[in-house]
């Protein structure tokens, strides 16, 4: 049988700050932490990357009050069908381009570790990710789920300029445009993301009053998934497009659906097949029969075989769940509990203790079989 993966940490403890934290509180460290295990600082080392995404992660549920306000009240729970940024799926270049503002002309995501914008073309918009949890009967059949994703979407009023209608940004006349600025030190130049345009090598004078220079406004979507038959628990879909927009002309994000698959209170998964106990009545076991045996479609026969004993395993072909992206089924494997009544008749108990006395001559064969005589 699959085991659940261990549970999500707390974004608090990974930050390292009380859940009363001010939002400056939680901007510093995750600042501190960023710098600590930044993958450029940290070559090769697998666990300082898993820290940075997770970090990264925290920091952005934690950052935005909408965001952490559901977080507080209900954990990570509160968060499924509340679409987050992508940072599992995300490159450290897309990372770096969401956080990028929060160290301001230090520019530690950028000009630090040799990653200038100059040069490189249209930003892709963010990919987000959201939560869904289905029965183990709708990941049978397979389902389309409508969900409500917020996003951030160009604003209608300046086509994501930022800037009032009728007015453009300007060149920002501290870097010339560049994004960037150039710092002498002795021998050395360095080159250091420009403070007052925050490498846009553009700066807004009359912004928008729509969306207040931003650019975009959050927009909760109608979205329309399709899970597929046969999906297992954990699985993620992939939704090109649906993630939240470019500033600048380069192709949407993506929106991965992660699906999660509840617990049946009768079967049990493992692959394509499932496994369940069902309870047979000692005469039934002793005699064989056939018997009726619930299914995820209904109910099935199965042929319970003479002498069947207890934790036998028999098995139902074709009466477990679709394989995923193929043909067929898998079985349903019945676990034989054999069921010993606990009140009896007097006549039930004469007839039992004749059936005993019948049978001794059996067990006696049996122990003069282990010991020899």
């Amino acid at each position: 049988m699959r085991q659940r993966v261990e549970e999500k940490k707390d974004y608090y403890e990974i930050l390292g700050v009380s859940r009363s934290a001010t939002t400056d509180e939680i901007r510093s460290a995750f600042r501190k932490l960023a710098l600590k295990h930044h993958p450029d600082r940290n070559p090769g080392d697998k666990e300082a990357e898993k820290k940075f995404r997770e970090i990264s992660a925290a920091y952005d549920v934690l950052s935005d009050a909408e965001k952490r306000r559901q977080y507080d009240a209900y954990g990570h729970e509160g968060l499924r069908g509340y679409a987050q940024r992508d940072f599992e799926g995300a490159s450290f270049e897309d990372i770096f381009q969401t956080f990028g503002d929060i160290f301001g002309g230090e520019s530690v995501f950028g000009d630090l570790f040799g990653m200038s914008r100059r040069g490189r073309g249209p930003r892709r918009g963010a990919s987000l990710r959201v939560e869904i949890e289905i029965d183990l009967k709708e990941a049978a059949e397979g389902i389309e789920k409508i969900i409500g994703v917020w996003r951030a979407e160009l604003c209608e009023e300046c086509d994501g300029s930022g800037a009032r209608p009728g007015t453009k940004p300007q060149t920002c006349p501290e870097c010339g445009g560049r994004g960037e600025l150039m710092r002498s030190a002795g021998f050395f130049s360095v080159r250091q993301t420009c403070p007052r345009c925050g490498g846009e090598g553009k700066v807004i004078a009359d912004a928008c009053g729509r969306c207040r220079g931003a650019g975009a406004l959050r927009n909760k979507r109608e979205i329309k998934v399709k899970v597929p038959a046969g999906i297992e628990d954990r699985t993620r879909l992939r939704l090109a497009g649906e993630g939240e927009p470019s500033r600048d002309g380069g192709a949407p994000g993506d929106l991965y659906v992660d699906v999660y698959v509840k617990e049946h209170k009768f079967f049990k998964r493992d692959g394509p097949d499932l496994y369940c106990e069902l309870p047979v009545p000692f005469v039934t076991a002793a005699l064989g029969a056939e018997i009726e045996v619930p299914t995820l479609e209904g109910r099935a026969k199965l042929k319970v075989p003479r002498g069947a004993q207890g934790g036998q395993l028999l098995r139902m072909r074709g009466q477990g769940m679709p394989v995923l992206g193929g043909r067929g089924r898998g079985d349903l494997i019945v676990r034989v509990a054999i069921q010993v009544p606990t009140k009896l008749s007097k006549r039930q108990e004469e007839l039992l203790v004749e059936f005993d006395k019948l049978d001794a001559e059996n067990r006696k064969g049996f122990w003069e079989k282990l010991f020899g005589g």
